[in-house]
């Protein structure tokens, strides 16, 4: 298949997570069936399910990094693999209906490098296996003897980056032990994270190499029809404080304006809560013109039960992700009853 024709088929498919058409988000609350549901009391099998699930319609290996050179700059790194589903199977060779989409990025105070690849499943040109773990798109890879020590490169036309990552703590499950509801309506994903890493490496930038270090959140997530018909946005905060704790928010939007949300807070030795629906908050404060619409690039969090109110702060407000479909994905800097640094990701604006 060509890359124009791979290219059409996504969208078609409209199954690849993190972008905005009809049927809730990118098309996340259209209709999957034949494909696996998410259910209450789901046993997670490690490390089974770090691999990929073709019963399910999509799912995501997300990174985000929190970084700093010698002299304290900070730079934001992501790193992503999308895989949807045509068909809930999968085939050997060219009869696969596995889609896969890379997305990478590397986030300055001034500048946003973004690169993105596309590629089809069967044929070894993008996949996950787990032991030894290893998630690839073309030459992009994360992989490791174990999924608590992994290297991690991609590149694009004027950036790449080649970084380890090493586990400090444990997994941690969202929601129901890893069963994360959506919508007042009962649409679910599973959803763990590894929130731990520790980060170290080089990223390449037009000046040269720049030695960093810092800490990496790990999102993973699959589903089918997570999303309400008419969810159509979302805002997604992780955080991590200076004190050690972190923290894990998300608002969904409806075409009503209604908001869905839910929240994390996580211990140092990985102890989770989960928060339901209302208990997390985000305002916008500030937005700035980013790629042509207003885009919040300053925003108001709160978590009164665990004493949280802080103001959340691009990085760079230019952190758009010009990719198949767009959204904004950048560092953020975090202030008042928690200090600390963080991501947001922002769809459908």
């Amino acid at each position: 298949m060509s890359a124009r024709l791979l290219f059409l088929a996504f969208l078609l498919a409209v199954t690849v997570p993190k972008m905005a058409l009809a049927q809730g988000f990118a098309g996340l609350g259209a209709a999957a069936d034949g494909f696996a549901m998410p259910e209450r009391g789901f046993v997670f099998d490690f490390p089974r399910d770090h691999g990929a699930h073709p019963d399910f319609r999509i799912e995501w290996w997300y990174l985000t990094a929190n970084l700093q050179d010698a002299e304290g700059t900070p730079y934001g790194l992501q790193w992503t693999l999308f895989r949807s589903a045509l068909a809930p199977e999968e085939r050997a060779g060219w009869q696969s209906p596995q889609l896969w989409m890379g997305h990478a990025a590397v986030t300055t105070e001034t500048r946003h490098f973004v690169a993105e690849r596309l590629a089809r499943g069967g044929i070894g040109q993008a996949g996950v296996v787990t032991e030894p773990f290893d998630a690839w798109i073309d030459d992009w890879s994360m992989s490791g003897e174990t999924f608590d020590a992994m290297r991690l490169t991609a590149s694009g036309t004027d950036f790449a980056y080649n970084v380890t990552l090493r586990a400090e703590g444990p997994l941690v499950f969202h929601g129901e032990t890893g069963y994360s509801q959506k919508s007042s309506t009962g649409r679910a994903s599973y959803y763990y994270s590894q929130p731990f890493f520790a980060v170290s490496g080089v990223l390449s930038l037009p000046e040269g190499e720049v030695a960093v270090t810092g800490t990496a959140w790990l999102d993973r997530e699959w589903a089918s029809q997570p999303l309400g018909d008419a969810q159509v946005s979302w805002d997604w905060f992780s955080m991590v404080f200076d004190s050690g704790e972190r923290m894990m928010g998300f608002t969904l939007r409806d075409t009503e304006g209604v908001t869905y949300t839910a929240a994390s807070w996580i211990e140092l030795d990985g102890t989770t809560t989960a928060f339901p629906d209302g208990a997390f908050r985000a305002k916008p404060l500030a937005e700035a013109e980013v790629a042509g619409r207003k885009v919040p690039v300053r925003w108001r969090a709160l978590l009164p039960e665990k004493g949280v109110d802080v103001t959340v702060t691009a990085l760079n407000p230019q952190a758009w992700m010009a990719t198949s479909i767009e959204y904004w994905e950048g560092p953020v800097t975090i202030s008042g009853s928690h200090a600390g640094r963080g991501y947001l990701e922002m769809t459908g604006y």
